[in-house]
């Protein structure tokens, strides 16, 4: 009977940590800080520059940890290394394809732009199906359909 215990204790130890894992590696979006941030070929500055963004604020996806680095990848399935202090939570998408924004968060509102796909566009706020946005030029509102960037 104590070893029955001891086994189930271990199992339920196992199990934990493995609920642990899985939730600290979870996919989430951020974006990136600088104008400026080397990807890497693995989680280490040892390891060379991959390539380098020189886009701030553009989305990637985190779909890896380990210690201060994230594997991430971005809309183009470009994938590598990259150091935490180069990231923050996500705060811009980039459209699927070509997009209107409007006045208000409804289709029935005055369009003010059409947005071509792949332009970064900065999150102001969003609510359950669209998201205020803002480029260079132009402030409104953008259904989440077919944005790269948040979670459904």
């Amino acid at each position: 009977m104590y070893l029955l215990k001891k086994i189930i204790f271990f199992f339920i130890i196992i199990f934990v940590i493995f609920q642990y894992s899985l939730v600290k590696s979870e996919e989430k979006f951020l974006s990136l800080k600088k104008d400026k941030v080397n990807v890497r070929y693995g989680p280490g500055f040892d390891y060379p520059v991959k390539y380098i963004y020189k886009k701030k604020n553009l989305p990637i996806k985190q779909i890896d940890q380990k210690e201060n680095f994230r594997r991430i990848i971005d809309h183009k399935k470009n994938s590598g290394w990259i150091h935490v202090s180069q990231l923050k939570k996500v705060n811009s998408v980039i459209p699927l394809e070509d997009k209107i924004i409007f006045k208000k968060s409804t289709i029935f509102s005055k369009p003010i732009a059409k947005v071509k796909k792949g332009r970064l566009l900065v999150i102001d706020k969003c609510d359950l199906k669209w998201c205020r946005v803002k480029t260079e030029n132009f402030k409104g509102w953008i259904d989440k359909k077919q944005l790269w960037g948040i979670l459904k």
